[in-house]
């Protein structure tokens, strides 16, 4: 029984050794307390766990020589003990059976063993020695939850172990009761005929109650515990590695990593003339010199690549990968259909690259000599410990060479699915959104749409090396915009793939930003390797790369030539004017009589005009500050709790829009809240009507405790009944206090303009 949960939990590891070496824990738990059952029972507990300490100690030696890990036994023991649950819960499938991973279930089914095997046949008690091996494949059944079918064999041979272990060990001797009186023997055996009768009918009735219940969870998904579990995590640095092409780019001779690779060969690319797996067509260290990444691509050149960042909130790329940890074995990846695979091997070993993320060839398959963790969806590697100089580790990866002939007719995908690399932060200047209207205009497919985009960028903008690092809304529209004598038009391979990918997710294309290296087939690769590419997802086809750099000897021209941003006035007219010569001087003519005038006076008119205007813009303005404060009263005053704390939560929503600070609909509630403090937090008060040199509000008072109220909001989003009056009365003085201490910060014109703005009226959400 203990085997065959071992046999259950195998079924996401890797191979079937943990499925031998738990089996190999189970007989040697009860052989052990077989052997010793004539030994007094405190004698057994010391034996079985030395004899577990022996046995563990080679279980874990063989893992460690499959896995292909080095280091001593203690090390080993060590590492696998401190770490030992949460890596098997944060594992990916399938598991590979490391000390770490393989530890726990060894240790669960020998003590499993050793409880059964002397409650069985020290205590005589069959059924409740089954316990720890009921207890122990069902912990096996929960670990596996939803990542494998269903475990129906090994079920019903569960059960059928069960009950012949039942049927072979009950009952009494026949000769027992040979010696017993005749009417003590009716007796007893009367009292086993209606215990065993009284028993089949409470299984019966159980059968029947419990039955329904449990065939209904059979179409159920499965809990999955590694959901409560944590995965490892990276550092800001990894989770944004696009702002390090700026530093690399300024320490071009840098020696970040060691490469040999095996397999590679140069294939077709997106754009003609370039192949995917090399460099970029410009150079961020020295786009003159030809010597960079963007020269010509040899044969054996390779993209490595570090970081997929698919999430853009208009500040920054983020990775916002889920790593989970992995073996050797990675998952598999569904290959588009058509697409051409190559096997490409590479030895990697790392200089002064540092973090936690693994530069490989995309998409890795197999990792030797490094524990890591992976994200299968951007198909990035870490590793947890973090990168030193030495370490050297081997990637097997399948690069995937789309039908590059499909692009012209292919389309993009859309839903769900994409909605990631599709999302438009707020606040897109509007000089790259007519950007992109203009360039969508004039190309329909959407692989025109991204060839236009890179084809814009790479004739009217130049790569230079020490360009600062930034690729936020503004910084953006400076590099795309900005003159060219103050810094503008101008930039690192950042700026251009940041540029690329926001301006395709403008125009309907999803688009991702990848950071990696130009590797060549073997030796070094240095800072002057680093550059960023955007991706393009095409539907059957999967990401396909695009380089918008410009070749090195090209000349960019203005970008006014080809884009002039719509005037707000339309200018005036250029034709000039007609104009007639008189061929005479005219006659005098005398004026006619002035007549005095019957009506009203001019000057009536005018007033009398403006103050019935000045009464409409009263009456006007009296009507907006009413309607905003029954607003406020319905949102503090009406309903129940829990829609009283939505109403004040809307107020502190409203007065961040109204301060010009609005939030995104993506934001928690906590995160929101973190930012509504910020505004106000640490201040000094300025002049009137002066605000503070980052564009923000200068406030005097302390931040009023609007995190209390986003958890109030968090609380009855999830439980609307949870809350009471006295919260909800909470809330709206908390409410009060931060829009009020808001309002205060404001300049003279927005504190003027705050109680008849129309926008909370007609705001949603």
């Amino acid at each position: 029984m203990i085997g065959l949960a071992g046999v259950v939990l195998g079924r996401v590891y890797a191979g079937d050794l943990l499925t031998r070496l738990v089996l190999g824990a189970a007989v040697g738990s009860v052989l052990v307390s077989v052997a010793a059952r004539r030994l007094r029972s405190w004698l057994v507990a010391p034996l079985s766990v030395l004899a577990l300490a022996g046995y563990t100690a080679v279980a874990l030696r063989v893992a460690a020589q499959r896995a292909d890990l080095s280091g001593g036994l203690g090390r080993i023991v060590v590492d696998a003990a401190g770490n030992g649950v949460a890596r098997l819960l944060t594992a990916m499938i399938p598991v590979e059976p490391t000390p770490d991973t393989v530890l726990v279930p060894l240790v669960a089914a020998w003590l499993a063993g050793l409880a059964g095997a002397e409650v069985a046949l020290r205590a005589g008690r069959v059924l409740l020695g089954y316990l720890p091996p009921v207890l122990l494949y069902a912990g096996a059944v929960y670990v596996v939850g939803p990542n494998a079918g269903p475990a129906l064999w090994p079920t019903l041979a569960f059960a059928a172990l069960a009950a012949l272990g039942l049927a072979v060990t009950g009952g009494a001797p026949p000769e027992a009761d040979g010696d017993l009186p005749a009417g003590t023997r009716t007796a007893l055996r009367t009292t086993r005929t209606v215990t065993t009768a009284a028993g089949l009918a409470v299984v019966v009735g159980l059968v029947a109650l419990l039955a329904p219940a449990v065939a209904g969870q059979v179409d159920d998904r499965p809990v999955d515990p590694r959901r409560y579990v944590e995965p490892p995590q990276v550092e800001t640095l990894d989770e944004n590695p696009l702002i390090r092409i700026s530093g690399w780019a300024l320490h071009p001779e840098q020696k970040l990593l060691d490469v040999s690779v095996d397999g590679a060969a140069p294939a077709a690319s997106a754009t003609a003339g370039a192949a995917p797996d090399a460099g970029p067509p410009g150079s961020d260290s020295d786009p003159e010199s030809g010597s960079g990444p963007g020269s010509d691509p040899g044969p054996d050149e390779v993209r490595l690549r570090l970081a997929v960042l698919s999430d853009y909130d208009g500040v920054t790329w983020r990775v916002g990968a889920t790593y989970r940890n992995a073996g050797r074995v990675l998952p598999a990846v569904e290959p588009a259909v058509g697409s051409r695979l190559d096997t490409v091997r590479q030895e990697i070993t790392v200089a002064d690259l540092s973090g936690r993320l693994l530069p490989a060839v995309a998409t890795p398959r197999e990792v030797g000599g490094a524990r890591v963790a992976y994200d299968p969806t951007t198909g990035t590697l870490i590793r947890p410990e973090g990168l030193t100089p030495g370490l050297r580790y081997t990637v097997t990866s399948v690069r995937e060479l789309p039908a590059l002939n499909l692009l012209a007719t292919a389309d993009v995908p859309a839903g769900e699915e994409v909605t990631r690399v599709l999302r438009v932060a707020d606040g897109v200047p509007d000089p790259m959104r007519r950007l992109a209207a203009q360039l969508a205009e004039e190309n329909g497919a959407p692989y025109a749409r991204a060839a236009a985009i890179e084809q814009f960028l790479a004739e009217h903008y130049r790569v230079v090396a020490d360009a600062p690092s930034g690729h936020a809304y503004p910084n953006l529209n400076f590099f795309l915009f900005g003159p060219r004598n103050a810094g503008g038009q101008r930039g690192t391979s950042e700026q251009f793939a940041a540029a690329f990918a926001v301006l395709g997710r403008l125009t309907g294309l999803p688009t991702r930003v990848v950071v990696g290296f130009s590797a060549p087939g073997s030796g070094p690769v240095r800072a002057a390797d680093a550059f960023a590419w955007p991706e393009v997802l095409f539907e059957g086809l999967g990401w396909v790369a695009f380089d918008p750099l410009p070749r090195p000897d090209d000349e960019p021209r203005p970008v006014e030539e080809d884009f002039r941003p719509t005037p707000e006035d339309p200018p005036p007219s250029e034709v000039p004017e007609p104009t007639v010569e008189p061929s005479a001087t005219p006659p005098v003519v005398a004026a006619p009589p002035r007549r005095e005038s019957t009506g009203t006076p001019v000057a009536v008119l005018v007033g009398g005009g403006s103050g019935a205007l000045l009464l409409l813009v009263a009456v006007a303005l009296a009507a907006l500050v009413a309607a905003r404060r029954a607003l406020t009263r319905r949102r503090f005053d009406r309903g129940d709790p829990a829609q009283r704390i939505a109403g004040a939560w809307r107020e502190v929503t409203d007065a961040l829009r109204l301060a010009g600070h609005p939030v995104g609909g993506d934001l928690a509630a906590t995160e929101v809240a973190a930012h509504a403090r910020r505004l106000v937090v640490g201040r000094t008060p300025p002049a009137d009507g002066a605000s503070d040199p980052g564009g923000g509000a200068a406030v005097v008072t302390a931040a009023s405790p609007v995190e209390e109220l986003a958890a109030l909001v968090n609380r009855v989003t999830f439980a609307p009944d949870g809350a009471d009056d006295g919260e909800a009365t909470r809330a709206g003085r908390i409410a009060t206090d931060y829009v009020r201490e808001l309002r205060a910060a404001q300049p003279r014109w927005r504190r003027i303009l705050w109680s008849v703005h129309p926008g909370p009226l007609r705001w949603r959400g």
